[in-house]
């Protein structure tokens, strides 16, 4: 066993305190990492107050790592003590299925594991997260991130930087592509730094007219605060794709009008209710309607070596662990420019 400090929820609802506790020896393909930097994602807050159903206490959140090898198992191969890594949401899979072999972990057939919340696949380790000082990994779900990068900038890429930049590239978001992003937070705020470095005309639609200046200086063309029934008439089948990151209920009927034919509209963020979408607004233009969620390893790497080479990380507030429970309540109530990340060299 391998002792490991951190913060942890002891129950639910309940503030994160001080965890001492133990993470696995070394298997022959695992990676040890001395974390440096985590994100703080709004899940986290959802898991810890158990607001998504049953989960496991104690629980130590983080699923937005970066750090440092320290040590490897006695067949790891892929990474080598010293070098800069990350981890993202999940640290295993079932490794057999058909999404599995094509690098789509995150939609295993039988379930991917998750970084924290759940029992790793023996069946009886509990996944403690990246709130802490350490994590031991399979090297198959960790990926190598360019020394180029401001590291603590880095953390969030692992969760929400993915989460934007894989149905960017699925649906070929580039030169000529009309994209449009709703919301401008810490999903949002990924997905306009990528569709603008992919060469989109990039529209961000905001709740707010306080965001426009960021917006705009983060490579967005254009920004439409609450847009008016005019501006979706004037509008109407212009754009190629169009994300929703925001987990509120939003008229789906409108933005789906604005996609041109074949285009799409990909929610990404999670609404506490069901959308209602009147099926004409599709069939008029074969307008698609899709999801997606995070990515898979390959897709990842890919990621962190786009952003390597194009300077990308989230525009972050670095704070001390004892300063988890505030940066919860400023989450929740949307006060961060753009994403927390704890700095775990205090752990």
């Amino acid at each position: 066993m391998v002792k490991a400090r951190g913060y942890a929820v002891l129950t639910p609802k309940t503030d994160l305190v001080p965890f001492e506790f133990d993470r696995r020896a070394l298997r022959p393909h695992d990676v040890e990492i001395t974390i440096t930097h985590t994100g703080i994602c709004h899940s986290d807050i959802h898991q810890g107050r158990e607001e998504w159903g049953q989960a496991i206490f104690p629980m130590v959140p983080g699923h937005e790592i970066v750090g440092r090898v320290k040590d490897v198992g006695e067949k790891a191969s892929k990474f080598a003590p010293g070098q800069l890594v990350g981890v993202g949401v999940f640290i295993d899979s079932c490794r057999e299925c058909e999404n599995c072999k094509a690098g789509l972990q995150q939609y295993c057939a039988q379930g991917m594991t998750g970084t924290y919340n759940t029992i790793e696949r023996d069946g009886s380790t509990v996944a403690y997260g990246g709130y802490s000082n350490l994590i031991v990994v399979d090297e198959n779900y960790v990926v190598s991130v360019p020394e180029t990068l401001e590291v603590a900038g880095v953390a969030p890429l692992m969760c929400a930087g993915i989460t934007l930049y894989s149905p960017l590239r699925h649906w070929e978001a580039g030169p000529g592509k009309k994209v449009g992003i709703i919301g401008l937070g810490g999903l949002g705020h990924m997905g306009v730094k990528f569709a603008h470095a992919m060469g989109a005309h990039l529209t961000v639609f905001s709740h707010s007219e306080r965001k426009k200046s960021d917006a705009l200086a983060m490579g967005a063309d254009d920004f439409v605060a609450n847009p008016s029934d005019d501006y979706f008439k004037k509008n109407g089948s212009s754009f190629d794709l169009i994300l929703n990151t925001v987990s509120v209920d939003v008229d789906l009927e409108k933005y789906l009008s604005l996609l041109r034919l074949n285009g799409t509209l990909v929610l990404i963020g999670l609404p506490g209710k069901p959308y209602q979408v009147p099926a004409g607004v599709l069939l008029g233009k074969r307008r698609r309607l899709a999801g997606s969620m995070i990515g898979g390893v390959p897709e990842l790497q890919e990621m962190l070596n786009f952003c390597g080479s194009n300077q990308i990380v989230s525009d972050i507030e670095l704070i001390q662990p004892d300063y988890i429970n505030k940066a919860w309540e400023r989450t929740v109530a949307r006060d961060v420019k753009y994403r927390f990340v704890i700095d775990a060299s205090s752990f």
